[in-house]
């Protein structure tokens, strides 16, 4: 594995290059262009605000920063997924020409998309100190180390989907229907409190709230909150150490996990039927 790692360091400009491109081509005559990548989540948190509003009546005033704010790292995370799912196909007729480091691929997706939820975070500061009147906070500054942790996760992910999805045509509309059924599982809609309100059996709340946080995406979407915005009144559990010592044993178990995984398989893609 340290002998891939140097090699993809040689071809780090590889990367740039392939990154530079990917966005250049998402955006390409494109009038507004990295603000339609804005459009999507602006547009299902302005439903979700009216749903939640006027329809359950539910009077969380402000809930839409709540949700925006784990929203954007949400589609980080699938749309790395489902990038990493064409990134290795889509150039299936250039592997077989010419020689590169394969992983150079899933890993450009990824960064594609950390640039684009650096930006949107940028953005979303502004809508906070503008518009939401929230002011900066210290916890701001720890925000580069829970995408860093965050990001390894989605990386290493994304070389298991990258690989797979080169033998199996059916990955990609597995992991469609598996991100889809995961968003439920993670605190996109819904302040991870909720969980142990009143409306769960008190012998099961303990538990329930143990095993939640096995998940590594519930712990980054909580701490996204937690560093961004003020407690929300009434909702005030902050994550717990050990959570988060979870969350990075396992994003760093993944990453390994898939990058050692995609190496394995990588040379066996200009054989595939």
């Amino acid at each position: 594995m340290l002998a891939d790692l140097k090699e993809l360091w040689k071809y780090r400009d590889l990367v740039r290059s392939l990154v530079a491109r990917d966005l250049t081509i998402r955006y390409k005559n494109s009038v507004l262009g990295f603000f339609w990548s804005l459009a999507n989540p602006l547009v299902q948190v302005a439903i979700i605000t009216i749903v939640y509003k006027y329809v359950l009546q539910i009077g969380k005033p402000n809930y839409s920063a709540y949700v925006l704010c784990a929203f954007l790292p949400w589609l980080f995370f699938q749309m790395s997924l489902s990038d990493a799912g064409e990134s290795v196909v889509r150039q299936y007729d250039l592997l077989r020409k010419v020689y590169f480091p394969r992983e150079a691929l899933a890993i450009s997706s990824v960064i594609s998309n950390v640039i684009h939820l650096v930006l949107a975070l940028g953005v979303y500061f502004i809508y906070l100190l503008w518009l939401g009147g929230a002011g900066i906070n210290y916890g701001w500054l720890l925000l580069p180390p829970l995408v860093l942790v965050n990001v390894c996760f989605v990386m290493g992910l994304a070389f298991f989907v990258s690989a797979l999805s080169v033998f199996y045509e059916d990955m990609r509309y597995l992991v469609g229907v598996s991100v889809s059924l995961f968003f439920y599982l993670c605190p996109v809609l819904y302040l991870t409190e909720m969980i142990r309100n009143e409306r769960v059996p008190g012998a099961w709340r303990d538990r329930i709230w143990e095993v939640y946080h096995w998940n590594p995406m519930a712990v980054f979407l909580e701490g996204y909150r937690q560093l961004i915005l003020p407690p929300y009144p009434g909702d005030d559990i902050p994550l717990e150490p050990h959570h988060i010592a979870i969350a990075v044993v396992i994003s760093l178990a993944v990453l390994i996990g898939g990058y050692a995984f995609f190496n394995a398989k990588k040379w066996q893609f200009a054989e595939r039927p």
